[in-house]
């Protein structure tokens, strides 16, 4: 695993991202864990009716477009066949890391070449144009933020303070992000 941003360039960009996208979900996730079972999949206002199926649809998504990128050849046979329901943060939090640990290592494996390189995106009953690389990681980390920003509005109606999600990127920031990235093996110690 990469621990630390590689040099410049799109390639480095997305281990960036992916990095980001670690810290991120581990922020959110953890706050979450304050959550009962019954307060995580409580009913809320968004485009899902609750955290618990706002993260697990992240989590689900992820797991298709990372297959996806990885060439997975069931990927589609998967399609319709959702990861499991996690009922709680602490169940899902591990899943979602491990799905991030995944992107991370498939970002870290990219090349300025490869992300130029054309997928199609296998869908039931269609087949879409080639995207590139570079516009599917674009599109899987767009999704993320999306979705975990509409996370952190609804953990803002709970008694749990949502997180900082963007104390990432600037180097005035490194101490408010530091203990959380060597916990999580992305910062040498």
């Amino acid at each position: 695993m990469a621990t630390a941003t590689r040099g410049g360039g799109l390639a480095g960009h997305f281990v960036a991202m992916a990095r980001n996208n670690i810290w991120s979900n581990h922020r959110l996730l953890s706050a979450c864990r304050a959550l009962s079972p019954a307060e995580f999949a409580a009913p809320r206002t968004s485009f899902f009716p609750s955290l618990r199926a706002t993260l697990n649809h992240v989590l689900w998504v992820d797991t298709y477009y990372i297959g996806a990128l990885e060439r997975d050849p069931t990927v589609l046979e998967r399609y319709d066949d959702p990861p499991p329901d996690f009922a709680d943060a602490a169940s899902l939090h591990d899943a979602q890391t491990a799905s991030d640990r995944r992107l991370l290592a498939f970002c870290d494996r990219q090349t300025e070449q490869s992300l130029a390189k054309g997928l199609v995106l296998p869908r039931p009953n269609r087949t879409p144009p080639a995207s590139s690389v570079a516009s599917i990681l674009e599109h899987l980390f767009q999704h993320q933020t999306h979705h975990r920003g509409q996370a952190h509005a609804m953990l803002a109606g709970t008694n749990v303070k949502p997180p900082q999600l963007d104390e990432f990127f600037l180097a005035g920031e490194q101490h408010l992000r530091r203990d959380e990235l060597l916990a999580l093996g992305l910062e040498p110690s």
